[in-house]
């Protein structure tokens, strides 16, 4: 991805494209129940779920990632995270890896949209960046070849300022671990105080 001023993040296609490795492995353990890919890509982690029988479910802007997470075995829907989704209000896990906390280039918005499609217990396993960062800007995709894309809002997270917009979208962090270098975070929904009792 690269930005107007020449700033060129690399995007990690190979991994990607290749099966759930073992930093993977330790997102996938942490899954409960019903499992929603936010930006599946090429479907690595839907087809790591589907043979278990855990209900799963890819979600991706890009046609062609949609059409290959499905001919690797895995449920998949051309949609934004952003649309109506199936089961709104009842995945167990949602998923925001691979640098997805970027999508649509506002964390905060992004994170409660995400509150939406959970069950009230549900999980929220994000991947945070490795640096201390907390931008946004508007990038293009680049082949390499000089071509580019359309130009669209991105975002760029690490965990402190993950923390910060997850407590402010009413998200609480329960565990964070690396694994093969990367820096990811399970969330819950923070617990919503009941009415006071009056005195007796």
């Amino acid at each position: 991805m690269r930005r107007a001023d020449g700033w060129l993040l690399p995007l990690e296609v190979e991994r990607w494209c290749a099966d759930a490795d073992a930093a993977d492995r330790t997102v996938l353990r942490r899954c409960r129940g019903s499992v929603l890919d936010i930006g599946c890509g090429p479907g690595r982690l839907v087809a790591a779920l589907a043979p278990y029988g855990r209900p799963c479910l890819g979600i991706d802007v890009s046609r062609a990632a949609v059409a290959r997470t499905v001919r690797t075995g895995g449920p998949a829907l051309c949609r934004s995270v952003f649309e109506p989704l199936p089961d709104e209000g009842r995945w167990g896990t949602a998923l925001l890896l691979d640098g997805n906390i970027g999508i649509g280039g506002d964390p905060r918005a992004l994170l409660t949209r995400v509150t939406q499609l959970l069950a009230p217990e549900g999980l929220l396993i994000v991947e945070a960046a490795a640096a201390d960062v907390d931008e946004r800007v508007r990038v293009r995709v680049d082949d390499g070849r000089g071509r580019v894309g359309t130009a669209f809002p991105w975002a760029r997270v690490g965990a402190p300022a993950l923390l910060r917009h997850a407590r402010a979208a009413g998200w609480t962090a329960v565990e964070r671990w690396t694994a093969r270098g990367r820096d990811f975070m399970t969330l819950r929904r923070a617990a919503v105080p009941g009415p006071a009792t009056p005195p007796p």
